[in-house]
């Protein structure tokens, strides 16, 4: 569904984005996900829209644009921008120590030197060598819990983690990394984390239907439910789980109309530009968009016509003249991505409310693939329309 509010759109968008529509309708039949949505944007506003499929199956509800999903790892550039913010303050630089504020850490093995050589710039491009997982383990045990609810669960697993790689040295993705900053911003400001960044970008933003973790009473009408296709059955997994300790790493909830706020900030608009420098001034955004290292995205594989890299937080992926920056999230049978070209003040979120799991031979639906495609699709077939030469 093309938007109905007028915008300066080339005059084979349309036309494109109808071929898009066609595709996407093909890979919902494919791989049959339950819910879903896409949304572009140009200038910030929706240019485009898809609504797919269903957000509770069992009270039959269709998702619309106030469903409301988990995003997952989109949540880390939050605490990237949170940091950030609190560079520019002066309260701290980012090439201090992670020990400077987490002394905890000098637990940690660290067979490459002192704890006290890894920066925060370091966490922030996924160099620092802490493992990928924020558990140990990885067998999907029925005793293992979600998510640490507490720091002081991190913290006892600290003598028996070790790093991993020579800091600074390589790109390995790490969400204990992630959570490390979260902690962090809370000792700082003296504030929870979800606290923080409602008063410091919820809110500035007028995202007032985001949040973390449970959802409250008023917004359950709009919650989106997620399934596990087990067997060729959708199975539902609830409508909220506690993400805990590592709410920084992976805890956002909220409706895409929601999110098109935080991308027109990210796009930019120098009729409000004041405004949005207030949250973070445009120089430090574009800070945390230029390559560091180069990196495999971990979630939307690639089709090897990008060059893929991390900045500070924020993936970067350039092709053909575009930089295109964002990140994308995974957790329970949540998928999400949100990616932006700030050149072209563009910018396209997904959201999928399925995955699968292959048994007995009965084909699953793939997140991954849905995800790779859907993002292939838009970088390849929609966001070079708003290139200029």
């Amino acid at each position: 569904m093309l938007s109905s509010m007028g915008f300066a759109a080339p005059g084979d968008f349309a036309p494109a984005w109808a071929r898009f529509e066609a595709s996407f309708r093909d890979l919902m039949k494919e791989e049959p996900m339950v819910g879903g949505a896409v949304w572009f944007f140009h200038e910030g506003r929706p240019a485009a829209k898809l609504l797919h499929g269903r957000a509770d199956l069992g009270e039959n509800r269709s998702v619309d644009e106030d469903t409301i999903f988990h995003w997952g790892s989109v949540t880390k550039t939050l605490t990237g921008i949170a940091i950030l913010q609190l560079r520019d303050r002066g309260l701290l630089d980012l090439d201090d120590p992670v020990v400077k504020y987490l002394p905890e850490l000098r637990k940690v093995h660290d067979p490459y030197g002192d704890m006290g050589t890894i920066t925060l710039r370091h966490v922030m491009t996924h160099s620092a060598g802490f493992r990928a997982g924020t558990w140990p383990w990885g067998t999907g045990e029925p005793w293992q819990p979600f998510e640490p609810t507490q720091w002081e669960q991190l913290v006892a697993m600290f003598p028996y983690t070790r790093i991993e790689f020579e800091p600074g040295s390589r790109f390995s993705y790490s969400n204990p990394a992630v959570i490390f900053l979260g902690r962090i911003i809370e000792i700082l400001t003296g504030d929870d984390y979800e606290v923080y960044v409602d008063k410091n970008i919820f809110k500035p933003l007028g995202m007032h239907r985001s949040y973390f973790d449970r959802t409250p009473y008023h917004l359950l009408p709009f919650r989106s439910n997620n399934y596990t296709v087990r067997d060729g059955v959708p199975t539902k997994n609830g409508l909220d789980f506690d993400t805990g300790i590592t709410v920084s790493n992976s805890g956002l909830n909220a409706p895409i109309s929601d999110l098109g706020l935080y991308v027109a900030f990210l796009m930019g608009d120098p009729a409000r530009q004041a405004e949005y420098d207030r949250i973070l001034k445009r120089s430090s955004l574009e800070e945390m968009w230029e390559p560091r290292l180069p990196m495999t995205d971990p979630v939307a594989e690639t089709t090897g016509k990008s060059r893929e890299s991390i900045g500070l937080i924020f993936f970067v992926s350039e092709r053909d003249g575009m930089k295109l920056v964002g990140h994308t999230g995974s957790q329970a049978a949540f998928q999400s991505f949100l990616y932006v070209d700030p050149g072209a003040r563009t910018a396209a979120i997904a959201a999928f409310n399925t995955d699968g799991i292959e048994k007995d031979g009965v084909r699953r639906p793939d997140a991954r693939k849905v995800l790779t495609r859907v993002r292939e699709m838009l970088f390849e077939e929609i966001f070079p329309l708003f290139r200029t030469p």
